[in-house]
């Protein structure tokens, strides 16, 4: 095995490594993104929920 070989495998080895923590980053990333907008709709939802609530009570 010579020395360019090594350096490949080593290379290799390397750039499987960072791949690997930069998508479990983004999928971290992703995820946050995700559970963000769905908490800004059930948000939304509820807040209008609540107003359509207090509104038809202090009607009457």
């Amino acid at each position: 095995m010579n020395k360019n070989t090594v350096w490949t495998v080593i290379g290799v080895i390397v750039a499987v490594i960072i791949a690997w923590w930069l998508v479990n980053v983004l999928f971290a990333v992703l995820a946050f993104a995700f559970k963000l907008l769905v908490v800004a709709v059930v948000a939304v939802v509820v807040f209008f929920l609540i107003r359509m609530l207090v509104g038809r009570g202090s009607s009457d």
